[in-house]
């Protein structure tokens, strides 16, 4: 009798292990909200859908919603019990740990040997965390926010210097008025980066100089995928705070454009997470199994992004868009290669989120006619 009882437990413990692993059924819909722009958002909702319907025979109804991760973390929180999305990816991964703190989000239950595959942290001498240790979001690919320029409006009509570091974009006066940015209120790429700053300088001397930094500033841009879009178009020879593969995307596209990832960038591993009383969890759950097998993987290394699992790299045959993605970010193929300079600290940006904004609003953004004149 207890053999029996010792065999049964088992078998539940098993099917519990399993279910908790991967859903054993999904929903026929999934609904994203999300800064990833299209050229990679629908690129894998659509290889998603081929995926669902070869492992769990049902074919799922997709739609995403573009938005800021600022304001998609703004939008979870109006809907409250009642959310339009059930997933919310990318951006700064704070954002995502303050959802979680604040009830937003379930645990994502991602397969144990997936999960297992992605380092807990990346970067020196700040480690970066790529995934949450309580299983709430998890990251799906590294992307670093640097400067993007137009190659010729800089070199043969500014006949400048490409900037290599932060500090090179307000060295040279000739860049005045030649910068686009987003906000940081706006756009998490640019909060990162505002950040960034602030703790390479302090409180005081970060301000001043990303006051500067306003005052060289052609456009305030409403979006992150704008920034290099307008530096495509050779409207400003600037960009600050891109998104590489956003760069990488123009580029492709045939614009005279190059991408620097200055030391210390920040590195987002494009978090990912599931809404709270959303309508489609276990079809939430197997969209983020999906991204962070092999093939979701290198659907991420075909456009210009780099793997979250130090095992692959950014490589393909020659000629291939992975290939020219390694030239266009001056021949790296891993974040998990070489040193990462890392000195953004997640907890420091997490407790002065909504205050920096703020600072910006007051300080910078209704200020900008003044700061213009000053420098």
């Amino acid at each position: 009798m207890k053999r029996l009882l010792v065999l049964v437990l088992a078998v539940i413990m098993m099917a519990s292990a399993t279910l908790s692993a991967a859903p054993a059924r999904i929903e026929p819909e999934l609904s994203v909200i999300t800064p990833v722009a299209s050229f990679v958002s629908v690129a894998a909702l659509d290889a998603f859908k081929v995926w669902a319907k070869e492992k769990y025979g049902v074919d799922v109804k997709t739609n995403y919603t573009a938005k800021g991760t600022q304001l998609a973390v703004g939008l979870i929180r109006e809907w409250g019990a009642n959310p339009q999305a059930d997933i919310v990816w990318g951006g700064e991964t704070v954002l995502y740990d303050m959802l979680a703190a604040d009830g937003f989000l379930i645990k994502h239950e991602v397969p144990k040997q997936l999960l297992d595959r992605i380092p807990d942290t990346m970067g020196t001498p700040k480690p970066m965390p790529l995934k949450d240790p309580k299983g709430f979001w998890v990251g799906t690919a590294l992307e670093p926010y640097g400067i993007v320029y137009n190659e010729g409006l800089v070199t043969r009509r500014l006949r400048a210097t490409p900037p290599k570091t932060w500090e090179d974009m307000l060295a040279n006066p000739k860049f005045k008025g030649q910068i686009a940015q987003c906000t940081p209120d706006n756009s998490s790429s640019n909060h990162a980066t505002y950040e960034v700053i602030l703790q390479k300088y302090g409180w005081e001397k970060g301000w001043e100089w990303l006051s500067k930094l306003a005052a060289y500033t052609g456009q305030f841009v409403a979006r992150s995928v704008d920034v290099p879009g307008v530096v495509a178009k050779g409207e400003y020879a600037l960009g600050f705070a891109v998104p590489s593969y956003m760069a990488f995307e123009n580029f492709l596209n045939g614009a005279d454009i190059r991408f620097i990832a200055p030391p210390g960038a920040y590195v987002t591993p494009e978090p990912i997470a599931i809404i709270k009383n959303c309508k489609n969890p276990n079809a939430a759950k197997a969209f983020i199994e999906f991204l962070l097998t092999d093939e979701g993987q290198r659907l991420f290394i075909e456009r210009g992004l780099f793997p979250v699992v130090p095992e692959l790299r950014v490589e393909g045959p020659p000629g291939s868009t992975a290939e020219l993605a390694v030239t266009f970010y001056g021949g790296r193929r891993s974040y998990f290669e070489g040193t990462v300079e890392n000195t953004y600290d997640n907890a420091l940006s997490q407790s002065r989120e909504s205050e920096v904004n703020k600072y910006f609003r007051e300080n910078i953004f209704a200020k900008l006619d003044a700061l213009k004149a000053k420098y």
